[in-house]
């Protein structure tokens, strides 16, 4: 589609957006840069890193026309195309917060010249480095494995807890289908993908295959999926150990390393230290866990689900509420759904109640965010947090304390309730096959969405326009 464009004095402005899933952040950040750019009279384009793909891809003839490039990335986008350009890097959430001042430092030049590697192509922002950029590079491309087999392995249940086991008078042949597609295969994945593309984070593609053998490892040996971001860290650094090593061979020998020396030593050292140190400490680890959540007391579980709901929307899609969404998944492997049912409840409440506020108390919201609000709905419904922030970002001081307690107390209200969430994404299409009662489920969103809406609404100004 043919994107409005205005001029500015004939500069123009490109930007790269993209975040960790590829679902919320990466769209909201590019329509808030090409919403700013309107209002500034701004000729901009945006391309997209979404999960379906690059989008609108800035072509050379736009990179040397740009009079800079904003490159909002919470993971690997491709960076070599602009040697040479002023180039801003900042997390994808500055911006949908701050899109004015990232183009005003665009036209300003106010950024370093980027200059190629001329080896590995893609990089992430300078902010996003280390740890967090290589768990996120392995959770995105964990998450479709996760999402569709987490879903099918639900839908099962419909027919019976033990409908897919042939020995159990329940059985039903579609329901063992559909264990053996999500949970067989897909589930089965879900690990040495999350393992290989951390570790290939690290080392680029030599630290792939080690990855991957590292995570199938874990999977199978019962290390889980704590065992597989172990092996994911540490098949990235032998590889990136094995380049310095083998740096020092001829140069004759160099187009041998990433199709023999790289993949035969990484296998081997990253199955030798899973096989002999890693996975039976971990696999032990992971059983005390199990065992600790099942016995712990409806106080203690409630405490649980505070803290698991408040994280959903303390950053609303950042680190924290990663954080929170990574130990969900661990959990369902683990065989636990309590937890995740708390943070599934816990990051459909932001969006939710920031709705029901627009609706509540029209008056102390604009017209703009009044239709915002009505989007709110759709995005909550589908578990996308994110929705919130445009609403957290005009007003911090209220809003985040409000959706942090409303998450909370539908997180804590899920324990309370005995709910269990077998699949780990799709919040309104999910809800009919949580364990336990459906329709608490859904009071323990509603109430903690009316609790944010109440706080909001109180605490908010009335505007004039």
């Amino acid at each position: 589609m043919k994107e409005e464009k205005q001029s500015f004095g004939n500069k123009k402005v490109l930007a790269v957006t993209a975040c960790p899933t590829g679902i919320a952040h990466t769209y909201m950040a590019a329509d808030a840069l090409k919403a700013k750019a309107k209002e500034m009279g701004i000729d901009i384009k945006v391309e997209t890193n979404g999960s379906s793909g690059v989008k609108n891809e800035l072509t050379q003839q736009e990179i040397d026309e740009a009079v800079a490039i904003i490159v909002a990335a919470d993971k690997q986008v491709e960076m070599d195309r602009f040697d040479g350009k002023y180039v801003i890097q900042v997390p994808v959430a500055d911006a949908i917060r701050k899109p004015e001042q990232l183009i005003d430092r665009a036209l300003k030049q106010d950024a370093p010249i980027y200059r190629a590697s001329g080896g590995n192509r893609s990089y992430a922002p300078k902010e996003r480095t280390g740890f967090y950029k290589h768990l996120m590079n392995g959770v995105s491309n964990m998450l479709p494995f996760v999402v569709g087999g987490g879903i099918l392995i639900a839908i099962s249940f419909i027919f019976g807890i033990k409908a897919f086991d042939p020995n159990d008078p329940s059985f039903h042949p579609i329901a063992k289908a559909l264990m053996d597609i999500g949970g067989g295969s897909a589930f089965a994945l879900m690990i040495p993908v999350l393992a290989g593309f951390i570790a290939m984070s690290i080392a680029d593609r030599p630290g792939f295959a080690p990855g991957m053998v590292g995570g199938f490892m874990a999977a199978n040996g019962g290390a889980g999926f704590l065992g597989g971001l172990i092996a994911g860290f540490l098949a990235g650094y032998l590889v990136v150990g094995l380049k310095k090593w083998f740096s020092r061979l001829p140069q004759s020998l160099e187009g041998i390393k990433p199709v023999l020396l790289y993949p035969l030593f990484g296998i081997l050292l990253t199955g030798l230290i899973m096989m002999y140190i890693v996975i039976d400490p971990v696999k032990a680890l992971n059983e005390g866990m199990k065992t600790w959540l099942e016995n712990m007391g409806t106080g203690n579980l409630v405490l649980l689900g505070l803290i698991l709901g408040g994280m959903m929307a303390v950053d609303m899609g950042g680190p924290i509420n990663k954080a929170a969404f990574t130990f969900g998944i661990a959990m369902i492997d683990a065989g636990n759904y309590a937890p995740h049912a708390a943070i599934m409840a816990g990051g459909m409440v932001p969006p939710l109640g920031l709705a029901l506020a627009t609706t509540l108390f029209k008056k102390k919201f604009t017209k703009a965010e009044r239709e915002a609000g009505k989007t709110c709905y759709i995005m909550g419904a589908s578990f996308i947090t994110e929705g919130a922030i445009p609403f957290a970002a005009a007003d911090p001081g209220r809003v985040i304390p409000s959706i942090i307690v409303g998450s909370a107390i539908a997180g804590a209200l899920t324990m309370v309730f005995g709910i269990g969430l077998p699949a780990p994404h799709g919040g309104i299409f999910v809800i009919p096959i949580v364990k336990g009662n459906p329709f608490l489920y859904v009071l323990a969103i509603l109430v903690g969405s009316l609790v944010t809406a109440l706080m909001v609404g109180l605490w908010k100004k009335e505007v004039k326009e």
